[in-house]
């Protein structure tokens, strides 16, 4: 047995067992804790099962048992006597013989408890003669002289159910209230006879049930007792999870207790299922272990789901820590700009950059491609000045962002966003203005080659404008060698330029002011260059 497991199974009958063979097959860390001690032990065999009719119960729960292990499920003997939901919103189930184990979610198969009539000689007979279900133990009964001793109201009904199988069948009314006029026409056209009186024991010979005696001393021959046992679920040891139970009604009557469930299992305590009879008190073995495997099947799914969401966290994390123009292992651009979007609802302040707002501010308005486009605050700001716009990013989720942006501020129309990871696809067409305004990302991006497609873009006449970082920023500590932050002559000549093709407008260095993570501002040198095609 080991310290922690992705789940926990109390309860080793048909439905932990079922449920433990689904989650063992899901390839989870799986421990079963059972008792040994199943409620239906004293039955000569389990019926109704199909491909498994009649087979003895402790067989069938070794076959299972055997099939859990086979897909490396742990199954330990043992009483738990508490159990607790940590603050992490795991659990601790601690056992009799000391040890305590972990798990991320529990299953609770306990099963119920049955509260015989207080007969004395009935709790002995038990699974033997003395029986509770027609559908479990009718056919081994059939023909036999049969006793029903009535505790409630729906003993009428048990008494008509098991004269299905034999045409001798006695009501003892016992302690249960007297039969209305209805039901005593029904038991009599049925020839289900009733006898007056209390129960106050049960006869036995050579081991075997002979009959019952009643409170004045009679005795009557009986072969099978039919008794409505009080179905209580088993919760010993389980209170500290703070399960809570409701009444199983039968026909208006309270037969039982059960912890209410979802039909996959989930109860009100998060990370808890339950299966079997704690959660239905009339399953039977093959119910029960359908039970087990859909809450197996959900607990699963629940972990998935929640593994799901921490490696997304985790992936996030990896790329909110990571420095800009660089992206950690296994996230490619797209994820990683994707991440970036999603860590805020807003990551750029909106504003168009300050180096287009100078540069482009006296162009006449025509036809433009942002190239790099993120939120969309300079394709706004180029259509509010007339420009129609194609703009271009890799991720969707600016793109989309940026789509609503636009909406708000009534320039839709005239901005066509288009999703392009730069390195493997480029917008169509020429352009009056391409920009490519601090177009930085992982150090494998093809940033030149980009650049000179942007130029190949440039209508006659018109204008390249390509804005970037000079360095790092004060606030940003790094240790990438690696990284270079071209000069704006740089720039210019990756470009490949013919001779006399292009016009330089503009060249240079510049400062402006940035907010660091704190708050506080600080200055940050860029560089800008700006060309005209001739």
């Amino acid at each position: 047995m080991d310290a922690t497991y992705d789940v926990v199974v109390i309860g080793g009958g048909a439905a932990g067992l079922s449920g433990a063979l689904a989650l063992s097959r899901a390839r989870r860390k799986v421990l079963v804790i059972d008792s040994g001690q199943p409620r239906n032990a004293p039955a000569q065999g389990v019926h109704v099962l199909l491909g498994h009719e009649g087979v003895p119960p402790r067989e069938l729960l070794a076959t299972g048992r055997a099939e859990v292990t086979g897909y490396g499920g742990q199954i330990v003997t043992g009483t738990v006597t508490a159990a607790e939901r940590l603050g992490d919103g795991r659990f601790r189930v601690s056992l009799a013989d000391g040890s305590t184990v972990e798990a991320d979610r529990l299953l609770v198969a306990t099963g119920l408890v049955d509260e015989l009539p207080p007969v004395p000689g009935l709790a002995e007979r038990w699974g033997r003669e003395v029986l509770h279900c027609p559908y479990c133990h009718g056919w081994e009964a059939r023909d036999q002289a049969i006793g029903v001793v009535a505790t409630s109201p729906l003993a009428t009904h048990q008494a008509l159910l098991w004269r299905q199988w034999s045409d001798d069948v006695i009501l003892f009314l016992h302690t249960a209230p007297e039969p209305g006029e209805e039901a005593r026409e029904q038991l009599a056209a049925r020839g289900v006879t009733v006898v007056e009186g209390e129960v106050t024991g049960v006869v036995v010979t050579g081991d075997r049930l002979a009959g019952v005696r009643l409170a004045g001393g009679r005795e009557v021959p009986r072969q099978a007792l039919a008794v409505g046992t009080r179905l209580n679920a088993r919760l010993d040891g389980l209170e500290g999870l703070g399960l809570e139970t409701a009444d199983q009604e039968m026909n208006g009557f309270v037969i039982g207790t059960y912890i209410p469930a979802d039909p996959m299992g989930k109860t009100g305590v998060p990370g808890v299922y339950v299966a079997g009879n704690v959660n239905n008190v009339v399953d039977q073995v093959v119910s029960a272990s359908a039970a087990g495997v859909r809450a197996g099947a959900a607990i699963n799914a629940d972990l998935v789901a929640e593994e799901a969401r921490a490696a997304v966290a985790a992936r996030r994390a990896a790329i909110a820590a990571a420095p800009p123009g660089h992206i950690p292992g296994e996230v490619t651009d797209e994820e990683f700009w994707d991440g970036r979007y999603r860590q805020s609802e807003k990551i750029w302040s909106g504003e168009p950059n300050a180096a287009l707002v100078r540069e482009v501010s006296d162009l006449p308005p025509g036809t433009a491609l942002d190239l790099g486009s993120g939120e969309g605050g300079d394709a706004i700001w180029l259509a509010r000045k007339g420009w129609r716009v194609t703009a271009a990013d890799i991720s969707g989720v600016a793109l989309r962002r940026a789509a609503r942006h636009a909406e708000e501020a009534g320039v839709a129309k005239q901005i066509d966003w288009q999703r392009h990871d730069l390195a493997q696809s480029f917008p169509e067409g020429a352009y009056d203005l391409v920009t490519a305004c601090y177009l930085h990302s992982s150090k494998d991006m093809p940033r030149e080659q980009i650049l000179r497609r942007a130029a190949a873009a440039v209508a006659p006449g018109g204008v390249l404008l390509v804005a970037g970082h000079a360095g790092w920023p004060a606030w940003q500590q790094h240790d990438h060698p690696d990284v270079h932050f071209p000069t704006p002559q740089e720039v210019f000549d990756s470009l490949e330029p013919a001779e006399g093709e292009w016009e330089v407008l503009r060249s240079e260095e510049f400062e402006r002011t940035q907010n660091g993570p704190d708050g506080r501002p600080t200055t940050r040198t860029d560089n800008v260059l700006m060309i005209r095609r001739r």
